[in-house]
């Protein structure tokens, strides 16, 4: 049965370090904050690290939140300026004024190539990184995650977070070395 605290509650006892209240949070609140992270445009991938970003804002403010009672607003509004600042950071390849026509294939055999590198990089990685990066991948939630790799729900978001910067810094190493 699924607890029934108002969000207030639910956030003081997270607070705390209840780990059921932050499962709750996240079981209630999560599914629309990955909806708003989508609308925004995102991919799946990049709705992730939105999402991850709110939860981490939410962690680092869990005792100066005005209105405990509005934390699903808050989080809502703090995951749309997460993607609006990833949208500013990577802007779409495509203009929206730009027809969209055949296919570049120098674009095509580029964008092959950095999906090779990148899964080529995701391999090297240690579990429970490299499965949790597939499913995600596949656009599994943190519940299937969880359930699938036998983990606690609670600890997929904190995990995904640092297996994605794990990735990153690979990644990044590549770029520097090439």
């Amino acid at each position: 049965m699924r607890d029934l605290r108002d969000p207030a509650e639910l956030l003081t006892a997270a607070a705390k370090g209840d780990r059921a209240a932050w499962e709750e949070l996240e079981a209630r609140f999560g599914p629309r904050m990955w909806a708003v992270a989508r609308a925004c445009g995102l991919s799946t991938v990049d709705a992730a690290d939105a999402v991850q970003g709110a939860w981490l804002r939410l962690l680092q403010h869990l005792t100066d939140i005005r209105d405990p009672a509005s934390v699903g607003g808050w989080l809502v509004t703090t995951v749309r300026r997460e993607a609006l600042l990833m949208q500013r950071k990577d802007p779409p390849l495509v203009s929206a004024t730009e027809p969209v026509g055949e296919p570049d294939p120098a674009a095509a055999v580029l964008e092959a190539d950095g999906r090779r590198r990148l899964w080529q990089t995701v391999s090297t990685l240690d579990e429970p990184c490299r499965s949790i990066l597939e499913l995600v991948a596949n656009e599994a939630g943190n519940q299937q995650v969880a359930s699938r790799l036998g983990l606690p729900a609670g600890s997929v978001g904190p995990t995904k977070a640092r297996c994605l910067e794990k990735l990153r810094t690979l990644l990044s190493l590549q770029e520097t070395a090439q």
